[in-house]
């Protein structure tokens, strides 16, 4: 069972030479522009954010994960021409991947909600949305990722088919369940802003809840949905024919690691001067009008 993860790439290589080519070039795109993209956003939420909020904390850790997704991209083509029969080296590389990748899901799950909360729950939620009770969630999603994680490649090793249930089981507790809290709090909040109660909060930010947890669901869709759903159509069915399993686990791994490019935009909604202090960065002719229009924003924010 393990060499289903270990040697896709050689047999891609192998049997479909032309889509190995093309991802390649994809994953290479992915890693220059997510690495670009996540590098200037670390440096704003540490450097240039001074408020670092609970959403802030854990975008910052969502920041990092995507980095280390992105960094593993180069790592794996040149372990395929170096040490593609390292079975130990294989082993270290698929592990990092799929802890990234997870703790991805959870930071995502963790913003949205914490934007919920401090929409819809103000007060009920104040002892909880506070910078300790955020890192220590973060450090428990390391951990909780590397277990489950190191627990799902153990398993593969060490026993036949017959445990891909079990396996089926740990997935479903770091994408599934994700996916569904997600989903009742997108949709929670969604009615909720329609109520008279929380008219007190200003447009802009009830729109920038609604867009940020809107954003997080296509996300999820679109990178983690394909992958997972693979997954389980393969236990279902484990004599799924070789060539079209091959071929859809490249395309929807490459999928999942599309999302550091994608997460991104989720950032411009965790702050009110993420976009702004970007535009700053590059266009450093004009700080003084942005921090105006920073100032006059929020001022337009309270009074609303």
């Amino acid at each position: 069972l393990f060499s289903k993860f270990i040697h896709p790439d050689k047999e891609l290589y192998t049997e479909f030479y032309s889509l190995w080519i093309a991802l390649m070039v994809v994953n290479a795109i992915i890693f220059l522009v997510g690495g670009v993209l996540n590098s200037l956003a670390l440096y704003v939420f540490c450097f240039r954010t001074k408020t670092k909020t609970t959403s802030v904390i854990y975008t910052i850790n969502l920041i990092v994960t995507d980095l280390l997704v992105g960094f593993s991209l180069p790592v794996r083509i040149i372990m395929f021409y170096s040490a593609g029969d390292c079975l130990n080296c294989s082993l270290v590389h698929i592990f990092g991947y799929f802890v990234n990748m997870y703790c991805s899901i959870l930071f995502l799950t963790c913003i949205c909600v914490d934007r919920y909360l401090a929409i819809v729950q103000v007060e009920a939620s104040r002892k909880w949305r506070n910078p300790t009770c955020a890192k220590g969630i973060c450090v428990f999603i390391w951990i909780f990722a590397t277990v489950v994680t190191f627990s799902i490649l153990i398993m593969a090793i060490q026993f036949a088919a017959c445990c891909l249930s079990k396996i089926l089981v740990l997935m479903v507790c770091e994408y599934f369940f994700p996916l569904i809290i997600i989903i009742f709090f997108t949709t929670r909040i969604m009615c909720a802003l329609s109520k008279p109660s929380l008219m007190h909060q200003s447009r802009e930010r009830r729109m920038r809840a609604v867009q940020l947890l809107i954003t997080v669901l296509i996300i999820f869709m679109i990178c983690f949905t394909p992958f997972h759903v693979r997954q389980v159509a393969i236990s279902i069915n484990p004599d799924m024919t070789h060539d079209v399993s091959l071929l859809v686990y490249h395309v929807t791994v490459t999928l999942s690691s599309l999302n550091s490019c994608m997460d991104p935009i989720v950032y411009c909604f965790v702050t009110n001067n993420f976009q702004s202090t970007m535009k700053n960065i590059f266009r450093k002719t004009e700080p003084e009008q942005t921090s105006v229009d920073i100032l006059g924003m929020n001022k337009n924010s309270k009074g609303s």
